[in-house]
C-alpha cells in the first residue's frame, strides 16, 4: 500500500500537469486506454484465462471504480492536489461505516465518535482553502471517496474467492476505457502533442503500478489495517502540490489532515472484521 500510495500521489501531479491540456473525462479514458494495453499483453503472454465466474463482483467494483475515478480526477482539476486527495482518501471511513451497515451491526458510541471527528477533519481541510465556487468540485472530491470505499470492499471480497489482482484490474480498467471511449465520440477532444503525451503516460503508466499494488494490499492483508496505509498518499501529494504548484498548506488545514487521518484508522480499529459475502454486496 505504501508503493500505490506513492504511485497514485504521482498520478495525481500528471492529472494536475494535464488539467490545462485535457478535461477530466478525456484524463479518465486515456488513464484507462493506455494502462490496459500492457495488461491484455502481459495476460496472453502469460497465457491467464480472462474468464471469470465473479462478473456481478467485477461490474459492481468496475462502476463504482469508474465513478470514483471521474469525480477524483475533476476534484484534481479544480482544487490544491494536497485538498483533492485527502477528500479522495476518505474512503476508510465510509469503508468503515460499509462494513458495519453489512454486518447489520449498531454504530457503538467511540466508532460514531471517530466517524463524526473524521467529517470534522475534512471541514477543516476544506475551509482554509475553498472559495465559494470550489464547494462543488468538493463535494465531488468527498463522493469520490465513498465510492472508492465500495469498490476497495468489492475488492476484497473477490480477494476472498482468489480473484488475482491482475483480472480484478484488468476489468476494472476494460469498462472504464470502453464507458468513456463511448462517451469521448460524441464530445469534442483536445489534441495530443508530443509535449503532453508524456504527462499521459506517466500518468497512465503510475495509475497501473497503483492500481495493482493497492489491489494486492486489499487482497492479501486485513482490508481496514491496509486502507490506512494509504494514508501516505496525502502527504506525498503534499509534497508535489509545494513543489510544483506552490500549494503551500494552512496549519488549519493541516490540522484537518492529521484529525481525518486519526479519525480513519481509529474507525477501521474499532471496527469488526467481518466476511464479505457477495451477496452481501
Amino acid at each position: 500500500m505504501l508503493v500505490a500510495g506513492f504511485s497514485f500521489s504521482i498520478m495525481g501531479l500528471f492529472v494536475k500537469l494535464g488539467a490545462p491540456y485535457f478535461s477530466a473525462a478525456e484524463l479518465v479514458f486515456y488513464r484507462s486506454f493506455i494502462s490496459l494495453l500492457p495488461l491484455i499483453v502481459l495476460a496472453f503472454y502469460q497465457r491467464q484465462p480472462l474468464g471469470t465466474a465473479h462478473w456481478r463482483l467485477h461490474l459492481t467494483r468496475s462502476i463504482s471504480g469508474l465513478i470514483s475515478l471521474c469525480l477524483f480526477f475533476y476534484a484534481i482539476t479544480q482544487l490544491p492536489l494536497a485538498t483533492a486527495i485527502t477528500l479522495n482518501y476518505t474512503s476508510p471511513l465510509f469503508l468503515a461505516l460499509l462494513i458495519t451497515v453489512l454486518a447489520r451491526e449498531k454504530l457503538n458510541p467511540p466508532l460514531l465518535i471517530a466517524l463524526l471527528c473524521g467529517f470534522v477533519g475534512i471541514i477543516l481541510v476544506l475551509k482554509p482553502h475553498f472559495s465559494p465556487d470550489q464547494w462543488f468540485a468538493g463535494l465531488m472530491g468527498l463522493l469520490s471517496g465513498f465510492g472508492a470505499g465500495v469498490a476497495y470492499l468489492n475488492v476484497r471480497t473477490m480477494g476472498a474467492l482468489g480473484e488475482p489482482e491482475w483480472r480484478i484490474v484488468l476489468y476494472f480498467t476494460a469498462l472504464s476505457a470502453a464507458v468513456l471511449g463511448v462517451y469521448c465520440l460524441f464530445v469534442p477532444m483536445h489534441p495530443i502533442t508530443l509535449s503532453n503525451s508524456v504527462i499521459l503516460v506517466g500518468m497512465a503508466l503510475s495509475a497501473t503500478v497503483g492500481q495493482l499494488a493497492m489491489t494486492r494490499a486489499y487482497r492479501m492483508g486485513s482490508t481496514l489495517l491496509v486502507a490506512n496505509f494509504a494514508y501516505s498518499a496525502i502527504v506525498f501529494s503534499s509534497l508535489w502540490g509545494i513543489l510544483f504548484f506552490s500549494e503551500w498548506i494552512t496549519p488549519w488545514a493541516w490540522l484537518g489532515v492529521a484529525v481525518v487521518m486519526v479519525s480513519g484508522a481509529s474507525a477501521s480499529l474499532l471496527v469488526r472484521r467481518v466476511p464479505f459475502q457477495p451477496e452481501g454486496l
